[in-house]
């Protein structure tokens, strides 16, 4: 008996193995890059510099203020990298087996990490969303902070309060971004390891910091304007009239244009590019050695 259930085993392992890793490797992540991302939140509603951010920060709310949402962070993690990174190794896989063994061109690499991106963004949208209210409601006047305790009380107050479909509340351009996100973080990173490996004979070591580091350039260049519009939409909170600012995300796209051109998408990307960069290289660093623990015990 014990002979037979040990095909099974080795049948499952190999489908979650790429879902368990990634989620993994995103969650270890985050736990490091957590405080730069919440500057980069703060600096988007428009509290000023990285600098200024900081240092309202630790003087008006202390240490612990770097850290509020890291909960939300982290599901989210769990639920968006999990199927992100996952899919992606499959639809890699797959479009390999295709190919006849071959490496893919790049636009298949683009093209898997767009799909993986849409799947991944579409399961994490409302972790996602419970991460940026946490993060927002310190901005907000006392009268209308939500007070979430924790991502598992946030999502189930905003299902109690707006309904199972305002969990999917800006989930849009949270697709939208996660597509252009990933497809400049998935494949970047895929062709940048054969160039590193293959064409300069860089050691693994190397060649997973120089993949990783042109990883996380290009997903932060190619995310930024989806991911202000997005932040934008999912922050607004109704006047007094009970209108919205923005319609939706191509409202609010519009009206950013108008008022402060191109370049408005663009606000806080230094800090942006600080904090998406290191959480991409992170994620593909914890991701390798996960990668080699798990071989070295033969899993």
């Amino acid at each position: 008996m014990a002979e037979q259930k040990k095909p099974q085993a080795a049948g499952v392992w190999p489908t979650i193995k790429p879902f368990v890793n990634g989620g993994s490797s995103g969650m270890l992540a985050t736990c490091v890059i957590q405080p730069i991302d919440m500057i980069k939140v703060r600096i988007q509603l428009g509290q000023g510099s990285a600098a200024t951010v900081t240092k309202n920060m630790l003087k008006n709310e202390g240490i612990g203020a770097f850290y509020k949402g890291l909960s939300a962070g982290l599901l989210r993690q769990a639920t968006y990298t999990t199927a992100r990174l996952g899919s992606f190794k499959i639809l890699t896989n797959k479009a390999i087996e295709a190919n006849d063994g071959k490496p893919l061109p790049l636009y298949q690499k683009a093209l898997c990490g767009l799909t993986a991106g849409a799947i991944g963004a579409s399961v994490g949208s409302p972790a996602d969303l419970a991460l940026i209210r946490m993060q927002a409601d310190a901005t907000l006047p006392a009268a209308q902070r939500r007070n979430y305790t924790n991502a598992f009380h946030a999502l189930y107050r905003i299902t109690a309060d707006e309904g199972v479909l305002a969990l999917w509340k800006g989930a849009g351009p949270t697709v939208v971004r996660a597509m252009a996100l990933n497809m400049g973080m998935l494949a970047s990173y895929d062709q940048s390891v054969e160039f590193f490996r293959d064409s300069c004979g860089f050691s693994e070591a190397a060649t997973v910091i120089g993949a990783s580091s042109v990883s996380g350039f290009f997903a932060s260049a190619c995310s930024l304007p989806f991911d202000y519009v997005k932040t934008q939409i999912q922050k607004m909170q109704p006047d007094a009239q009970g209108k919205y600012p923005y319609t939706g995300s191509l409202d609010c796209a519009m009206k950013t244009f108008k008022a402060g051109g191109p370049f408005k998408f663009y606000t806080g990307f230094p800090v942006y590019c600080v904090r998406i960069a290191p959480h991409v290289m992170m994620t593909w660093i914890f991701l390798n050695q996960i990668q080699k623990l798990e071989k070295s015990v033969g899993l």
